[in-house]
């Protein structure tokens, strides 16, 4: 009879437990905050926290502009400049190859011509472009470049713009940008369209592939337009001294830079584009989400170059700025930026060669904004005053097209992708000497996060180098204790935090344990038991932009609605156009990548953790994606060790690139995180 009493003890000990685990806390135990973050479009900590980082930045390089006093002051930091942008965009080609151009077609206008043209900027990197040309062979014509904005019809969207150029007497050259027209680089036959959207969609997914080889998508767009040049001083119709650029939208931002870097263009008409990035960094997720990586160059805000210094780097040229009011690029920051620029032109005599035209409008390249522009380029190539807009007859996309199928990549069997030439990139850079994660992170930008101040919070914001700590609540469940805090620090970040530990056990281990959305859920309860039962405390946060310190509110792409009808969670973190895509470019534009601060995220709770709770974090790991971001935060913080998950996904960033892997977890991006061993 004793037998059987024992047994049913056992099974009964055995029901209980079981009934323990299937009876987790209540989901609330695991939120600090009272009530969410209500929805909808806001300026949360976060993202206030990364315009005030861009703002003090700013303010570093408008002192250093205060010190330029005279021209050879001026050369020198046109020269610092040129340097930056280089570096950041990972240098141009050193050879310029054989551009192998054919004319595929000629099509007769009123006064002018259009050639059909296909060229190679590198070996199997085909460009397609038309070439507009005045009728009148009698003499030399000044030629302008027109590269194409973020259309998906690419150059055959700015045909308006480039008769009225060539009714003007302009020889002009309009191109397709990598990733838009007759340039898709997943292009579905099939389907008969490219797997991502032509506007900003393909940029993306190359643009995130470059940064992590250390290079940036800007790259090989500037050196497109670099080889146009090359091409134009072939043409007997073109006077090599008289080359102008000009063009809106993604064509204004690589206008700017490829003027900005090849001084043969004499004169500069970048329109909607420039701006001020601080303001930019403030608006984007709102107006303007979708990714667009070559605008963000890694440090743009940071190296001390921003838009004002790509129009320094043109001084003294030319350079009128054509601008919408009611653009998504904001007016504010386009006036600042040529108050900045226009203040140097004029210390220094050349204040006529600098001019902001505005119209009162959306993002567009309206007719007056083009007028104004193209007056301001015939004065400056000693063309003829005229007033009025030369009339237009557009064609269709059919009659342009340059290939036969529609596609370069479906009619040159020696095309190459740019996925791949990036990983070549890659390629001819990994022999150099390896970098460390834990050499990037303590680096120039890091915070000094292991001497900061810990205290309780009084009511005020923390000061620059301070964490307070804020006990929100406390609940137990099956003999664990989960207490609930609110970290604050950085002056405006906040981070929630629990601490789940035995009640009443003695010293215990302290282990970090996150997910790829944060801090743990009442879902995770089985795993955070059984680290518990283990005898680990856990301490469980949510990271900048996560969890609970989520923006509630899905980006609406303009550019493929479709990406807003996912669920709130998926939109959230989507990089084509999401919110967690834009906080990440910004971070690039501050100088101190995303990744990194989820890493100075993890210091800050073991911080807060050695000071307050009394021990030291020994060990941290995380399920599925989320455990490369915990075997990053054992690489870097110092006397901790990564335990083994059997669902762990390890992340390489050589391996993305060597793979020319398309869609990865942005949060993860680590500009030439591929040379990291």
């Amino acid at each position: 009879m004793i037998q059987p009493c024992i047994l049913a003890v056992l099974a009964g000990a055995i029901a209980l437990h079981a009934l323990a685990a299937e009876n987790p806390p209540a989901p609330q135990s695991f939120f600090v905050r009272e009530q969410p973050l209500p929805p909808g479009p806001r300026i949360t900590p976060f993202l206030q926290y990364q315009a005030e980082q861009a703002w003090r930045e700013d303010d570093d390089r408008r002192k250093a502009w205060d010190a330029i006093h005279d021209q050879k002051e001026l050369l020198k930091t046109q020269e610092e400049l040129r340097q930056k942008l280089l570096q950041m965009i990972g240098g141009l080609p050193a050879v310029k190859t054989d551009l192998h151009p054919r004319v595929t077609g000629k099509i007769q206008m009123d006064g002018f011509s259009v050639e059909k043209l296909i060229f190679q900027s590198l070996p199997g990197v085909y460009v397609t472009a038309l070439v507009y040309v005045p009728d009148d062979h009698s003499r030399k014509h000044p030629a302008v470049l027109v590269p194409a904005g973020h259309a998906p019809d690419g150059k055959f969207h700015y045909q308006s713009l480039s008769q009225r150029l060539a009714g003007r007497g302009y020889v002009v050259i309009s191109w397709d940008p990598v990733g838009q027209g007759e340039r898709s680089q997943f292009w579905d036959p099939i389907a008969g369209k490219s797997r991502y959207n032509l506007i900003c969609g393909e940029h993306a997914v190359m643009g995130n592939l470059a940064y992590l080889a250390g290079t940036n998508l800007a790259r090989w767009e500037i050196w497109d337009g670099i080889r146009v040049v090359d091409y134009l001083l072939t043409r007997p119709e073109v006077d090599g001294e008289r080359i102008s650029i000009t063009g809106t939208s993604g064509g204004g931002f690589q206008a700017t830079l490829i003027a900005a870097l090849d001084e043969r263009i004499k004169v500069a008409v970048p329109s909607c584009y420039i701006s001020a990035l601080p303001m930019r960094i403030y608006n984007r997720i709102f107006a303007d989400p979708d990714s667009d990586p070559e605008q963000d160059l890694f440090g743009m805000i940071s190296n001390g170059v921003d838009h004002p210094g790509l129009l320094l780097l043109m001084y003294p040229r030319p350079v009128i700025v054509a601008a919408a009011v009611l653009d998504f690029f904001p007016i504010e920051g386009t006036r600042k930026t040529v108050r900045e620029a226009r203040r140097l032109y004029e210390r220094f005599g050349r204040g006529d060669r600098i001019a902001l035209v505005e119209g009162y409008h959306t993002h567009q390249f309206s007719p007056e904004n083009q007028e104004a522009a193209l007056n301001f380029l015939d004065h400056f190539n000693q063309m003829p005053v005229r007033h009025g807009l030369p009339r237009v007859s557009e064609l269709t996309s059919k009659a342009l097209q340059c290939t036969r199928t529609g596609q370069v990549m479906l009619d040159y069997t020696d095309a190459r992708s740019l996925m791949a030439v990036i990983r070549e990139y890659y390629d001819e850079h990994k022999t150099g000497p390896g970098r460390s994660l834990a050499k990037e992170y303590y680096g120039e930008k890091y915070s000094g996060v292991k001497q900061w101040h810990v205290s309780e919070y009084a009511g005020v914001p923390p000061r620059q180098e301070q964490i307070t700590w804020e006990a929100t609540g406390s609940s137990k469940s099956d003999g664990v204790t989960i207490d609930r805090y609110m970290l604050r620090h950085s002056e405006l970040l906040e981070m929630p935090l629990l601490h789940i530990h035995k009640s009443g056990a003695g010293k215990r281990a302290f282990l970090l344990w996150f997910r790829e959305s944060g801090k743990a859920t009442v879902e995770d309860w089985p795993e955070i038991k059984k680290y518990v039962d283990e005898g680990y405390d856990i301490v469980s946060f949510d990271f900048r932009g996560l969890g609970e310190t989520r923006m509630q509110y899905t980006a609406v792409s303009p550019d493929d609605p479709e990406l807003s009808m996912l669920d709130f969670d998926h939109a959230y973190v989507n990089s084509i156009s999401g919110v967690l895509a834009n906080h990440v470019y910004n971070s690039l534009l501050i100088g101190r990548p995303y990744f990194l601060q989820m890493i100075e995220d993890a210091e800050i709770a073991s911080r807060f953790s050695s000071e307050r709770l009394g021990a030291k974090i020994v060990a941290v790991t995380a399920p599925a994606e989320a455990y490369a971001l915990a075997s990053a935060v054992a690489e870097t913080l110092p006397g901790v060790k990564l335990l083994p998950q059997p669902d762990g996904k390890l992340l390489k960033w050589s391996e993305i690139v060597q793979q020319e892997r398309e869609i990865w977890p942005v949060q993860y991006l680590l500009p030439s995180g591929a040379y990291i061993h």
